[in-house]
């Protein structure tokens, strides 16, 4: 048998704990709060727009950049929701989904050996992202319930020589909601330290406290900074792999030819349904954020009262909780509750400095029917610790 010789990368990217998580229900049975993919649909107009684009035979490949009216909606949105001009000529990059987004960003600003600053508990994608550009992950760590950034916790990791720093707000898994005092300081410390600022955005419209502000809108940060976003998370269509960039021209100019020969283009009719989601009025976003809350506030008292001391979330669909109830480490408690309770989490090791012998925290998602949500909680309930 030929012995097959893999690469670096290949080696180092390790299987999604997070998928992993999902295959427990297939294993127990259990009820899924651990992917990030809502059980119910995604809104029907979005959906015939989708099937009218097929139908018309916007079925070849689109602009590589993006289908040039969904860039001048987003550049539209930028300026309304976020404060910031953007010229979609130049500016804007439509891409297959944030995960892209984030990867041609960073292929664009990072060269093997560059430090890129994470915040711990992090999405899991951002380790393997920077394994396949030779980045190496710099890590801060914060602590519930706050989450809180200080000049004391950040400095000396800008002091190493760090390339870039990754903000994630609202944040997966945390739900940590960055204020407009702590973005400054970011901006502060990049502009000092040199430093380039790619923010994930995904969760902007899913809101229950403060405000979402683009580190891009600070002072300072316009020439510095790539915004990450898309239309899985907000519109309920995770599967579609739709996302976007913003930077400036020359930033984005680099992205875009990176993005030209990595996918060519994203979906072409999904980009017409795209835009139809862009034209929903406020009420939509609305409706989201409040829906949304109160899926969480359905799942919240259950995790409090089984002992998991679950910090309520500011942003994002997405509770942390502590798992030493349950079990001594974080893997064994997420394989516990869904062998014994038939609920699926993510483990925190999916989200922790990798190097950790021990770690605690799980992860459950609350995008899900109230239905799925009360009979998870019904399971919960019965759990004996």
């Amino acid at each position: 048998m030929t012995t097959v010789s893999l690469s670096q990368r290949a080696i180092q990217i390790k299987e999604s704990q997070i998928r992993e998580a999902s295959r427990y229900c297939e294993k127990f049975g259990a009820i899924n709060l651990a992917q990030g993919l809502p059980d119910f649909p995604a809104p029907e107009a979005i959906k015939e727009s989708a099937r009218a684009a097929i139908a018309l035979d916007f079925n070849q490949y689109a602009d590589s950049w993006g289908w040039d009216k969904l860039r001048n909606a987003i550049a539209s949105k930028m300026q309304r929701d976020n404060h910031i001009t953007v010229d979609p000529e130049t500016e804007v990059t439509v891409c297959c989904g944030a995960t892209e987004g984030l990867n041609i960003a960073l292929m664009t600003l990072i060269n093997q050996g560059d430090r890129v600053l994470i915040f711990e508990p992090f999405y899991e994608n951002y380790i393997p992202n920077l394994a396949t550009v030779g980045g190496i992950p710099e890590f801060v760590t914060l602590q519930p319930p706050q989450w809180e950034i200080t000049q004391e916790i950040l400095e000396p990791a800008f002091k190493k020589g760090i390339k870039a720093v990754i903000i994630n707000s609202p944040a997966n898994p945390t739900g940590k909601v960055w204020t407009r005092a702590e973005l400054e300081l970011i901006a502060q410390l990049c502009q000092q330290y040199n430093v380039y600022a790619i923010t994930d955005e995904i969760y902007e419209y899913i809101l229950y406290e403060g405000e979402h502000i683009s580190l891009m809108s600070i002072a300072g940060m316009r020439d510095r900074t790539i915004v990450v976003n898309g239309f899985s998370k907000t519109f309920c269509i995770t599967g579609w792999r739709l996302g976007y960039t913003v930077a400036s021209p020359e930033l984005t100019a680099a992205m875009r030819r990176i993005h030209d020969f990595i996918t060519i283009c994203a979906p072409a009719p999904l980009q017409h349904a795209a835009l139809t989601a862009m034209e929903f009025g406020r009420e939509y976003f609305t409706n989201l954020a409040l829906d949304y809350k109160r899926k969480r506030d359905m799942l919240y008292p259950a995790l409090v009262e089984i002992g998991l001391a679950p910090v309520l979330p500011k942003g994002a669909y997405y509770m942390w909780t502590d798992s030493s109830a349950i079990a001594p480490d974080a893997d064994q408690a997420a394989f516990r509750l869904a062998k014994e309770a038939l609920v699926a989490a993510v483990p925190g090791s999916c989200f922790s400095h990798p190097d950790r012998e021990k770690v605690n925290g799980l992860r459950f998602c609350f995008a899900k029917k109230d239905s799925t949500i009360e009979a998870a909680v019904e399971n919960l309930r019965k759990l004996k610790l």
